[in-house]
């Protein structure tokens, strides 16, 4: 996921997207972390807080949610910027995350206003739910490479990438790669690893995930079939 950006507009002028932005381990930890996590690489690291939007009950979702097997649970307006895809920007790339957190902490993270790090899609291990928190026209804040987040839909995971045999389930994978085939389809993107790529091949990334244990030959297959 995206460590934290700077708040702005859509008018601002693209000079200032693209200042340094501290890592999540150094949002995860708090001032005491952001040394350490400065110079430091990782996997996507997370972190929690209070929920600003409330999910509507039942899990019911809105006529705008972009994955029809998606429960909406938004996340918080200032972690993600308002746009118009892709008329404002091409939509090129699937980014493949794993959160180092659980489930339910990382929801808190995109839905706390004072973490500045959002993706789309959020995977649960243990069944392969998938929660849509930011709907795909908007720019979520999960790359760490403004121009990359401008053009690709995010993806978490729910797990550590170095517990690949707990958190990395046949569900998650199964319904990972059904929503990363429905995004494709959607955009015209190619069911390819030039186009679905992980967060550290994103150019400038520091972070790891999905890291060496992601079978990106099954899942590959897995988008491709579905």
């Amino acid at each position: 996921m995206d460590p934290a950006r700077p708040h702005h507009s859509p008018e601002q002028s693209p000079a200032s997207l693209h200042l340094p932005r501290p890592t999540r381990r150094a949002m995860l930890r708090g001032g005491a972390g952001l040394a350490l996590a400065m110079g430091a690489s990782a996997a996507s690291l997370l972190t929690s807080g209070p929920t600003a939007h409330a999910q509507p009950r039942g899990g019911r979702r809105p006529r705008g949610v972009d994955y029809p097997k998606a429960e909406w649970i938004p996340a918080d307006a200032s972690n993600y910027t308002a746009a118009d895809r892709p008329s404002e920007y091409p939509v090129e790339f699937v980014v493949i995350h794993v959160t180092q957190e659980t489930y339910k902490d990382t929801v808190a993270i995109f839905q706390n206003p004072a973490k500045d790090v959002s993706s789309h899609y959020l995977v649960r291990s243990a069944d392969g739910h998938v929660a849509q928190l930011v709907r795909e026209k908007d720019v979520a804040w999960h790359a760490g490479n403004w121009d990359y987040n401008t053009r690709s839909i995010g993806i978490e995971h729910e797990g550590w990438i170095d517990e690949p045999d707990k958190w990395f389930t046949d569900e998650m994978y199964a319904a990972s790669a059904a929503l990363t085939a429905n995004i494709c389809d959607d955009h015209a993107i190619p069911k390819d690893r030039e186009h679905i790529i992980g967060h550290n091949e994103v150019p400038g990334a520091d972070h790891t995930d999905p890291g060496p244990h992601w079978d990106w030959d099954r899942y590959i297959k897995l988008v491709k079939s579905s």
